[in-house]
This record gives structure tokens, C-alpha cells and sequence, in this order.
């Protein structure tokens, strides 16, 4: 379970099983909800890698904290069409 699918499970209340299958059944059914998961991962690969440098420049610094901010956008989208469908 990655980081989001713990906290949409956490912050849903209800079984694991139920948010995973609601989770699947919108990314295979829901074409905003599959954009913004593939948006917010990719978001998170660039997250990583660029937390891995071993020396961050101011720049990078900012380009981190914008990236973050992109990807929570991403995170309350999902939410929000999770809560029409919970």
C-alpha cells in the first residue's frame, strides 16, 4: 500500500478492501480521477528523484516545494470524486 492508498484509507474510515476496490474500479471507470493519479505518481517519481541529489540548490529547493504543492492538488482531486462515490 503506498503512501496515498494508507491515507485514503485512514481518512475513509472503512475497510481496506472497499477503498481499494473503489480506488480500482475509478481508475479503470473514471477518466479524471485516472489523469489525476497518473499525474500526482509522476509527480512523486519526480519527488524522489530529486530528493535523492546530494546537494540541492536554492532552485531545487523551490522546484520541490511547487512539485509538492502540484501533487497535494492531485491528492484533494482524487478525494474529492472518492467522497461522491463512498
Amino acid at each position: 500500500m503506498n503512501s496515498l492508498d494508507f491515507q485514503l484509507f485512514v481518512s475513509s474510515g472503512g475497510s481496506k478492501m472497499k477503498e481499494e476496490e473503489l480506488v480500482n474500479k475509478l481508475l479503470k471507470e473514471h477518466e479524471e480521477f485516472r489523469k489525476a493519479k497518473e499525474l500526482h505518481s509522476g509527480l512523486a517519481r519526480q519527488l524522489d528523484e530529486m530528493e535523492q541529489k546530494s546537494h540541492l540548490t536554492p532552485q531545487d529547493e523551490i522546484d520541490i516545494k511547487i512539485l509538492k504543492k502540484k501533487k497535494l492538488a492531485f491528492k484533494d482531486q482524487m478525494e474529492k470524486i472518492l467522497l461522491q462515490y463512498r
